[in-house]
């Protein structure tokens, strides 16, 4: 077991959680809210580095796609729609279950399993694309973590992370407002302090071996009750795009 940044705490919240991914309305509603949001800025940013057609029928095939902290499937399972090669993976291991008899039931073939992108990367295991969404503000040691990922993509290879800012206004609106105003999310979820700044993020990815392409935000806009992109608006939750030379 190589040294892992998974802290068991962070872990053993997202267990308690797990029979839950996948209902709409359930402690996981901020994500399936957000989802389309996600999808949207993963699916353009691979088809652009791929020069893929998204009009195409399965315009992922042959790219080999790992989905760091996969929960239940939810970026998964439209990946492997989209023709893709996927293992999703995650340190809870009750969530392993859950997104598996899901893929099933949906018959997709997707490649679950308990592990880290640690000792992925210890095993030499090599993707096109890493996903890794809202995964480093949980984290022990986040450059250490970037570092795996960074391992883990094959040379000119494709990583996307998302996480939350940390500024008075990421306080007020993923703490207080998602998890004690909303009951989004249960208290606890987040801790302000390992938020991190889109320009840290930018330094720990370059830090990590990656070079950054492209940050866009996610804005929640409480009338329509849904999430779009910005390119201007990166205060609260934000996306990176950065590539492997």
């Amino acid at each position: 077991m190589t040294t892992s940044t998974v802290d068991p705490s962070e872990i053993a919240k997202f267990e308690a959680m797990a029979a839950e991914w996948w209902d709409p309305n359930g402690k996981f509603k901020p994500l399936h809210m957000l989802n389309p949001c996600r999808l949207d800025y993963i699916t353009t940013q691979i088809a652009g580095e791929y020069d893929r057609d998204l009009a195409g029928p399965r315009p992922f095939e042959g790219l080999r796609i790992v989905d760091i902290g996969c929960g239940g499937g939810l970026l998964c399972e439209p990946m492997a729609r989209l023709g893709a090669e996927v293992v999703g993976v995650d340190a809870a291991a009750r969530n392993i279950p859950v997104a598996q008899t899901h893929a099933a039931q949906s018959g997709l073939d997707i490649d679950y399993r308990h592990t880290t992108a640690e000792d992925m990367a210890a095993a030499g295991e090599q993707f096109d694309i890493v996903l890794n969404m809202e995964v480093v503000e949980h984290v022990a040691d986040p450059l250490a973590y970037l570092t795996a990922c960074q391992q883990l993509l094959k040379p000119g290879g494709l990583h996307l992370c998302s996480t939350i800012n940390r500024n008075a206004k990421s306080f007020a609106m993923a703490i207080v407002g998602a998890e004690y105003v909303m009951r989004w999310l249960p208290k606890g979820t987040h801790e302000w302090s390992k938020f991190i700044t889109p320009d840290e993020l930018y330094d720990l990815l370059r830090q990590a071996g990656m070079t950054p392409v492209d940050r866009k935000g996610y804005v929640f806009n409480p009338v329509t009750w849904s999430w779009r992109l910005s390119d201007r608006d990166l205060s609260v939750n934000y996306v990176t795009a950065a590539t492997k030379p």
